[in-house]
């Protein structure tokens, strides 16, 4: 979801601090209003981030949003006054504008990073074509190298799956992190992306579709990352549930691609200083797997 920058209103900017602990607030959604809280003191962001909590699968992620404060002096909503910070007990709403923001899926290497999900040993003979997505993986980590592009690998409890596959080679990655929650956003994957300036854009491959893959995936658009993922590098046991994984996340506006449209748009020239090893990177053509014919 993109949400508008809270603009400056009069009136409503709260009472005076009232000391710590958590504020009671109510937050309104089109016909829902939830009560909740959050800790004294919390602005802007924070409240979007509840606003995500409690209405996550309502919210269209492709919308701007403004966020409004109901003002008793005005006996109406207002826009959030800016610097607002909660105080005292409050209702917000979230409203959706008008105008629909288009996904238009362009990549460059400096506003990228490659998130590598789960590729680990013990799913090799559980998940379809393995082998094949563990090709496309590793040439797709291989055109990271080549353009600079930073790498984000997780591994579902490696104790019990073991660890990523020897064919993928992590030489590089930025972060090689063991997880047990299902999405690849955790605090460490989140304070390594703050620390990239001017990320924009995810690519996502690995598994399982339907779980990881998809978890992520969701988790990313939230925070307002524009998510590709790489229909010939991700898989799962059942291929009913990968392809209704990728249709579902195709209709949030997440984009669902293959690995070579993914290497080449990001060189976009044949005159890219890099554009004949990632040429001869895709001349390894992905296998005829059938997974492409199941997207």
């Amino acid at each position: 979801m993109a949400a508008a920058e809270p603009g400056a209103a009069p009136g409503g900017g709260g009472c005076a601090p009232a000391g710590g602990g958590s504020v009671p607030v109510l937050f309104c959604f089109s016909v829902f209003a939830r009560p909740s809280s959050v800790p004294h003191g919390a602005g802007y962001e924070l409240l979007i981030q509840k606003f995500l909590s409690l209405y996550g699968d309502e919210i269209d992620m492709h919308r701007k949003f403004v966020v409004q404060l109901f003002a008793e002096e005005w006996s109406q909503y207002i826009d959030l006054p800016k610097g607002f910070v909660v105080n005292e007990r409050c209702k917000v709403r979230l409203v959706p504008l008008q105008v629909q923001i288009t996904t238009l899926g362009n990549l460059t290497p400096s506003s990228t990073v490659f998130f590598c999900c789960d590729m680990q040993e013990r799913f090799r003979p559980a998940i379809k074509y393995f082998g094949d997505i563990i090709s496309v993986g590793q040439r797709l980590l291989q055109g990271a190298r080549l353009l600079g592009i930073p790498v984000i690998v997780t591994e579902q409890y490696p104790k019990g799956l073991g660890s990523t596959v020897q064919e993928i080679d992590l030489t590089g990655a930025k972060l090689v992190l063991p997880k047990t929650k299902f999405s690849m956003v955790l605090p460490e994957v989140e304070a390594a992306l703050a620390e990239i300036p001017g990320i924009r854009s995810i690519v996502l491959f690995g598994v399982e579709t339907h779980v990881c893959i998809q978890q992520t995936a969701l988790e990313l658009v939230g925070r307002g990352l524009e998510v590709h993922i790489v229909a010939d590098a991700t898989s799962s046991r059942s291929m009913m549930d990968r392809m209704f994984a990728l249709e579902r996340l195709a209709r949030t506006g997440i984009i669902v691609t293959t690995s070579e449209a993914i290497l080449l748009q990001l060189v976009a020239d044949k005159e890219h200083p890099k554009f004949k090893e990632i040429q001869n990177l895709i001349k390894a053509s992905a296998p005829e797997s059938g997974l492409l014919s199941k997207v």
